[in-house]
C-alpha cells in the first residue's frame, strides 16, 4: 500500500506541482527499504499484541494438550508443566506477516498473493487442527489423509497458476539443482505438480515437526526466512541472478518484503515463545510458515535449496521417517523418541541446550546454502 507514494512525485509533476521534499518518497520504490520496514513491522505487531492474543487464548481456554504419561512417560516427566499454555499462537504470527505485507509490498505483484494465500491456507488448516486438539482436549487432530487432500489441492493451485502464466510456465517446468548453474531437467509437464506437492507438503509438514520445544521452529525459521530473503532478491533482479547464475524469475524480488515480514514476526513471537514459552504457535503457525516457505522457494525456483538451507527441518523429518521405518520393519528404534530433539532430550540435554544448538545448526545451514551461489 505505502509503495504508491513512490508514485506521488510524478503525479505532482505531471500537476505543475514539484517540490524536493517529494522526492524523498521514491524510498518507497525501492524493495530493500519496503522489505526492511516490513520487518520491523511485522517484528513490532507481534511483539505489541503478543500479550493481548495470549489473554484471548487463555479466556477462551485454548490450552495446549500434553499426551499423558501412559503415552510417553519421560516426555510427560519433561514437558508436564507446559499443559494449559495457549496454543494457536500462530494466528499472531500470520495476522503480523499479512499487516505488514499488505502495508509494505507491491500490491501488483501476483507472488504476493499466491504466497499469501499459500499461507492463510495451511494456516486454515492447522487451525482447524489445533482446534480439534482443544475441544477434544486430545493430541489427535485433523485425519492425515484430509490434510494431505488439502494439500493436494493447494499445489494444485500453484500449478496451475505457474502453467498457464506465459511469462512463467517455461521456468517453473524446470529442475534447478545446487551447484550446477543449467536446469538438470527441462519440461517436467504433469510432474511439475508432484514436484510442487512434495516441495509443499514436505516444508510445511517438517516445520510442524520441528515445532516441539519452545522457540525452536521459531528460530530455526527466522534464519531459513532471512537466506531465502537473499534468494529473492537476486532472483528478481537479472543483473544479480546473471552474475550469480541463478535463474532470473519475473516478480521475485517482491517476495524480499514477505521474507523479511515472516522473519520480524517470528523474531517478535519469539519474544513470547522463548523457553519458558508462554504461548505455542500450534499447527496454526507451524503449517502456515512451513507452507510459506515452501511457496518462496517455488516461486524463486530454489527448491531443492531449501533441503541445505532447512537443514534441521530436514533432520527432524527424516528422523520421523527412519524411526517409523526401521519400527516396522525390525521392530526396532533407532532413536529414544522422534522428532530427533525429543531424542536428545531423553539423552539429558536440557530444553534450552538441545534448542540453542539446533539454532546453531540452523545457522550453519543457512550460510552453507548462501555459499552455493558462488559454486556454481
Amino acid at each position: 500500500m505505502l509503495y504508491y507514494l513512490s508514485e506521488l512525485p510524478t503525479w505532482a509533476a505531471q500537476r505543475g506541482f514539484e517540490a524536493d521534499w517529494l522526492k524523498a518518497l521514491n524510498v518507497f520504490s525501492y524493495i530493500s527499504f519496503r522489505a526492511i520496514c516490513a520487518g520491523v513491522t511485522a517484528f513490532l505487531l507481534s511483539v505489541l499484541f503478543g500479550e493481548r492474543v495470549i489473554r484471548k487464548l487463555i479466556s477462551l481456554k485454548f490450552g495446549q494438550p500434553i499426551r499423558t504419561a501412559a503415552e510417553v512417560h519421560k516426555l510427560f516427566e519433561l514437558h508436564g508443566a507446559k499443559k494449559g499454555t495457549p496454543t494457536m499462537g500462530g494466528v499472531l504470527l500470520i495476522g503480523s506477516i499479512v499487516a505488514s505485507t499488505l502495508l509494505w509490498a507491491k500490491p501488483e505483484n501476483p507472488f504476493v498473493w499466491l504466497v499469501l494465500f499459500s499461507t492463510l491456507f495451511l494456516g486454515a488448516i492447522g487451525f482447524y487442527d489445533d482446534w480439534l486438539k482443544v475441544s477434544k482436549k486430545s493430541s489427535d487432530g485433523i485425519s492425515s489423509r484430509l490434510k494431505f487432500a488439502l494439500q493436494c489441492v493447494l499445489a494444485g493451485i500453484f500449478t496451475l497458476f505457474f502453467l498457464l502464466n506465459p511469462r512463467l510456465s517455461e521456468t517453473a517446468q524446470q529442475l534447478f539443482i545446487p551447484f550446477f548453474k543449467e536446469p538438470v531437467l527441462l519440461g517436467m509437464g504433469a510432474l511439475t505438480f508432484v514436484f510442487y506437492l512434495l516441495v509443499i507438503v514436505g516444508t510445511s509438514n517438517a516445520v510442524n515437526l520441528t515445532d516441539g520445544l519452545d522457540g525452536l521452529a521459531t528460530g530455526c525459521t527466522s534464519t531459513v526466512a532471512a537466506t531465502y530473503a537473499v534468494l529473492v532478491y537476486v532472483a528478481g533482479n537479472i543483473k544479480a541472478a546473471t552474475y550469480l547464475q541463478v535463474p532470473f524469475v519475473p516478480y521475485a524480488g517482491e517476495l524480499c518484503v514477505l521474507c523479511l515480514a515472516l522473519l520480524g514476526a517470528c523474531l517478535g513471537f519469539l519474544w513470547w515463545n522463548a523457553h519458558p514459552a508462554r504461548v505455542f504457535m500450534g499447527d496454526t503457525g507451524s503449517l502456515a510458515i512451513g507452507g510459506m516457505l515452501g511457496a518462496v522457494a517455488i516461486c524463486c525456483k530454489q527448491e531443492l535449496l531449501l533441503v541445505i538451507v532447512g537443514g534441521v527441518f530436514v533432520m527432524e523429518a527424516l528422523s520421523v521417517i527412519l524411526q517409523v521405518a526401521s519400527f516396522k520393519s525390525t521392530g526396532k528404534r533407532i532413536f529414544k523418541m522422534s522428532p530427533i530433539h525429543h531424542h536428545f532430550e531423553l539423552s539429558g540435554w536440557k530444553e534450552n541446550t538441545v534448542i540453542v544448538r539446533f539454532w546453531i545448526l540452523s545457522v550453519l545451514f543457512a550460510l552453507l546454502g548462501l555459499a552455493t551461489l558462488k559454486l556454481r
